[in-house]
């Protein structure tokens, strides 16, 4: 068992260091020019699937890489640390691959898995509306059920991917027959053509971001869409079961923010580091003055502590341990430092940190939606809170 164990940390290692010098050699150079853009990073998104990151966490017999949570978070964290958004590109997809590995039928597995492991079948999440974030059970999309097929109107915002994706998990609440008590809220599995109208379905509008930019978050519309009732996640019984078990696979989400935000704490640190050296300023460069050199051991102690914790709350994950405590403390530590170091790395380089030509700038505005999504900050601290104060 030692010995497995050494390899699989030998190969671990293999896939970082190939992904570390692909984001040195192809994404910091050409980040910021397609983020200032918004453009979407074709080539690199090809790339991704040619290392196999669409399937990171599906299983081998899927076709999937089947990491280890250590080691997707490391993936994740040595994307951020180039582009954050890269890291968005796969976090909704495998978000919805773990919901069907986990809890949908033998068929809906075997049917989707394969095609999303190659990336060739992109996924994408689908819980927030317009009147409905943090309050997921406030959704208003309703599903009716209609013979074979359930009849689908809604609007849902926020979701990530929903243009290029070709098959949603969809949360939409069932009104009747719902055995859970949980008011029916229901996951579905919706396949649609790739594109801006698919059926019943219309991406409705480009959401317009000051960051997380080059990838498309969109406002899809569900007017009388038609989905077979096998499409419901889990069959029969999953009627009612859905919010609950989103909840469970935004688990994986949050150890992946908590990922980014180190990526995206890393490449600020990086960045203050590099530039106190070079920059003088009263003769000595600046890392010489003690006020600068305080800043970066106070930086490099917070990375320290944010990696620590996701690492923790991916082991806690791979031991098939709870870790609903553990990751919303790493989501919550984590997104908050990304935030913090790239201010801090904004104020080291002065008037340069506030000039695109500089990527600090970048990780200033990413920075805020590791804090939103996922569950905003106030949401993890209710998460944490409820774990502590538990009942025994």
């Amino acid at each position: 068992m030692h010995d497995n164990d050494e390899a699989a940390d030998e190969v671990a290692d293999e896939i970082i260091d190939t992904l570390r010098r692909w984001v040195d050699e192809v994404v910091v150079p050409e980040s910021s020019a397609l983020e200032l853009a918004d453009e979407y990073p074709t080539a690199m998104a090809e790339q991704m699937e040619e290392f196999g990151l669409f399937g990171a966490t599906i299983p081998e017999s899927h076709g999937g890489l089947d990491l280890d949570h250590v080691t997707y978070a490391r993936v994740i964290e040595e994307l951020s640390r180039g582009w954050m958004s890269l890291a968005g590109i796969v976090n909704s997809h495998l978000i919805c691959a773990k919901l069907i590995d986990r809890f949908g039928t033998d068929e809906q597995r075997d049917r989707s898995l394969p095609g999303m492991a190659t990336g060739k079948l992109r996924g994408c999440f689908s819980l927030s509306e317009p009147d409905s974030g943090s309050d997921a059970g406030a959704l208003r999309c309703r599903a009716v059920r209609d013979g074979d097929e359930f009849v689908i109107n809604g609007t849902k915002m926020w979701v990530t991917n929903g243009e290029r994706a070709g098959i949603v998990a969809l949360l939409a609440r069932v009104p009747e027959g719902d055995p859970s008590g949980s008011s029916g809220i229901t996951c579905f599995l919706v396949d649609k053509t790739p594109g801006k109208h698919s059926g019943g379905i219309t991406v409705s509008r480009k959401i317009d971001k000051i960051g997380y930019r080059g990838l498309e978050t969109v406002e899809m519309s569900y007017a009388d869409h038609r989905v077979p009732a096998d499409r419901v996640l889990g069959g029969p019984d999953g009627i009612g079961n859905g919010l609950r078990w989103a909840l469970a696979a935004l688990e994986l989400g949050r150890i992946n923010v908590a990922a980014r935000g180190v990526g995206v704490a890393q490449a600020a640190y990086d960045a203050a580091v590099a530039y106190a050296k070079q920059r003088e300023a009263f003769g000595k460069p600046i890392a010489k003055h003690q006020a600068i050199a305080f800043k970066i051991a106070e930086m490099a102690t917070k990375l320290h502590a944010a990696r620590l914790m996701t690492y923790d709350a991916a082991r806690k994950a791979d031991a098939g341990e709870r870790v609903d405590l553990a990751a919303g403390m790493a989501k919550l530590f984590a997104s908050e430092t990304a935030a913090e170091l790239s201010l801090d790395a904004m104020r080291i380089h002065g008037g340069n940190g506030f000039s695109t030509e500089y990527p600090v700038e970048r990780y200033y505005r990413d920075a805020p939606l590791m804090i939103i999504g996922e569950g905003t900050s106030e949401i993890q601290k209710l998460v944490i809170s409820r774990a502590l104060l538990a009942e025994d």
